[in-house]
């Protein structure tokens, strides 16, 4: 398996390509800029299969519809934030752009401790509240992608509709893994979560 980054939008969300057999992949965020992620596709040679999302902000979810129909792939969400793919108020769309949201019209919603089936990966759901109360991370192989759950020596805001208490539980759950795993994060570089766990100053004191 192989994974490309590309930053997408407003926000410059990164937009995750885990390539896991030759011309298919799995997306994980979708921010503004369909164009953009098609054009990459295009130039790798994959085809999605699946658009997993970590969590339902505009900038994480403005590209999912049309990149949705282009390639006719299944979109998977946490329950709690699913309403934000129709609702560009709980979005914070109208907060975050001035351009116009589509909203996603067909997805479906997981559970903590769900598996995600992708031909042979599989996508182990962590319910990881905090920035939103349906943010994820996706667990797969040696992979961890955490969305705005956790970011290289930070983590997400609360302030946009989340809970601060939440969070810090979150991290606690994250702080308890013992397997190290890359982690690809919703913004800036990647890191690994064995240095997150000793360096990151969120986890101190847990």
């Amino acid at each position: 398996m192989k994974v490309y980054t590309i930053t997408l939008g407003e926000l410059s969300t990164n937009c995750h390509i885990l390539e896991y057999r030759d011309g298919a992949c799995v997306l994980i965020d979708i921010g503004n800029g369909a164009k953009k992620l098609r054009n990459k596709l295009t130039e790798l040679d994959l085809k999605p299969q699946a658009i997993l999302l970590t969590h339902g902000h505009y900038d994480h979810i403005a590209g999912v519809e049309e990149i949705r129909k282009t390639y006719d792939c299944p979109v998977y969400i946490h329950s709690n934030d699913a309403m934000m793919l129709v609702d560009e108020n709980a979005n914070l769309a109208w907060q975050l752009t001035t351009a116009p949201y589509i909203p996603v019209t067909k997805y479906q919603t997981v559970q903590d401790g769900d598996i995600i089936k992708v031909d042979n990966l599989e996508f182990r759901v962590m319910l990881t509240k905090g920035h939103t109360s349906g943010s994820v991370c996706y667990i797969c192989g040696d992979y961890l992608f955490s969305g705005d759950t956790l970011f290289r020596g930070s983590v997400g805001r609360t302030d946009l509709g989340g809970n601060a208490q939440e969070m810090m539980e979150s991290i606690q759950k994250l702080k308890a893994i013992t397997k190290d795993y890359q982690v690809y994060c919703g913004h800036f570089e990647s890191t690994t979560l064995s240095r997150e766990q000793k360096y990151n100053p969120y986890f101190r004191g847990l």
